[in-house]
């Protein structure tokens, strides 16, 4: 039985899965197309599964029905489905034209679980365990997962392993990264300044937000320079800042996001403290008032080393990497919340199109994926609960 030959005689099933979520991207929680395809495909498949309609997440199991398949353990694989608020510039004949697009690889993902769902299907007998699929909503603004285990997606039964991957469009085709903290931790926050608006020729009867804002987005670059230790991993961006209407008109508020991004939980903690506090005194000593608010809160991806091994190991014997390569990088993943409570291992798959020089990053959107790693990512999921 050579698992990655299967994987690669359903390559025309995969890619045109792909290709047809790649065309109806959906965002957030909310992926009815995407939830309904999927779907009809477990059923084509006769793999029983569950929707959770409210979050857009497919439960779904095999091997379940075996016998003893009650005393059996489980093992989770996770794919996720959702898209990115982008206008899709790939110049592929199945690029999607809404405004959305699958820029990260997600559709990738659930058509190499829908693969590997077909594969232990046919080899259903042979499992000496249960296999839960997840096929999971909002990954890109970190709601899923945890929605997802919320909704049951750890109970019943209860995995004693999960398995995740990412395809990587900067890395080729053939190879896997991998490493114990793959993903760094995400806090996303929302700043808004409050003061007095008014008339652009009289700023002295208000007070100006922007200013303000200004101040603080220059206050908050200091933290990573002058109260991280050098020794320490940390990225604190503000990738959005936003105020007002008109050129003659200074606005009642104005707004920063941003995200600091840490591996070190006690770090992250101190600096999310200095964040709050700066924040609150620069906006103080402009005579404005602050609001912050939480946008995202997912801490770093833990991989279990012991399950780790036996994932590399097993893909190594199925022959689907050619190279290794170390990932540590201040990405983040809501698979995390799920490697919290089960031990678990998350690997990244290389998809350059053709070679590594014409691999773009993760959401750029030209970006362009090497179909052929549904082989591989479909292969490694079939194996790996093959082998569990």
């Amino acid at each position: 039985m050579n698992i990655r030959e299967e994987a690669a005689g359903i390559i025309d099933y995969m890619v045109k899965i792909r290709r047809d979520l790649h065309q109806i991207p959906e965002i957030g929680l909310k992926l009815p197309k995407t939830v309904e395809y999927v779907a009809k495909e477990l059923e084509k498949l006769g793999i029983e599964y569950e929707i959770k309609e409210d979050i857009s997440c497919i439960f779904a199991l095999i091997g379940q029905n075996n016998p003893g398949a009650s005393e059996k353990k489980c093992i989770l694989l996770r794919a996720d489905m959702d898209a990115l608020d982008i206008v899709e510039k790939s110049g592929e004949s199945f690029a999607c034209t809404d405004g959305r697009m699958h820029a990260c690889g997600h559709d990738l993902h659930a058509a190499g679980l829908l693969g590997a769902a077909k594969i232990l299907k046919a080899h259903e007998h042979e499992l000496n365990c249960v296999v839960k699929l997840l096929f999971q909503s909002s990954e890109e603004t970190f709601e899923g997962a945890k929605a997802a285990i919320e909704a049951g997606v750890l109970e019943n039964p209860v995995p004693a392993a999960a398995y995740g991957a990412h395809v990587f469009a900067a890395g080729p085709l053939n190879a896997i990264g991998y490493g114990q903290v793959p993903m760094g931790a995400v806090y996303g926050f929302k700043i808004t300044i409050h003061g007095v608006g008014g008339h652009g020729s009289t700023p002295e009867n208000c007070i100006d937000p922007i200013n303000a804002a200004v101040q603080v987005y220059l206050a908050l670059q200091s933290l990573i320079a002058r109260e991280c230790p050098a020794t320490e991993e940390a990225v604190l961006t503000i990738g959005q800042l936003s105020s007002g209407t008109a050129a003659n008109i200074i606005p009642d508020t104005a707004v920063l996001q941003g995200t600091l991004r840490t591996f070190n939980p006690a770090i992250r903690q101190m600096l999310m403290t200095r964040i709050k506090e700066i924040s609150q005194s620069v906006a103080a000593a402009y005579r404005c008032s602050m609001d912050i608010e939480t946008l995202s809160d997912v801490p770093s991806v833990m991989c279990d080393p012991e399950f780790s091994e036996f994932c590399m190991n097993t893909i190594k014997e199925a022959g689907l990497a050619d190279m290794t390569f170390d990932v540590h990088v201040m990405g983040s993943e809501d698979f995390a919340f799920i490697a919290e409570k089960v031990p678990s291992c998350f690997f990244c798959i290389g998809a350059t199109p053709y070679d590594l020089k014409q691999g773009l990053g993760q959401h750029h959107p030209a970006i362009r994926f090497n179909e052929d790693v549904m082989i591989n990512s479909a292969a490694a999921y079939a194996q790996i609960a093959l082998k569990f």
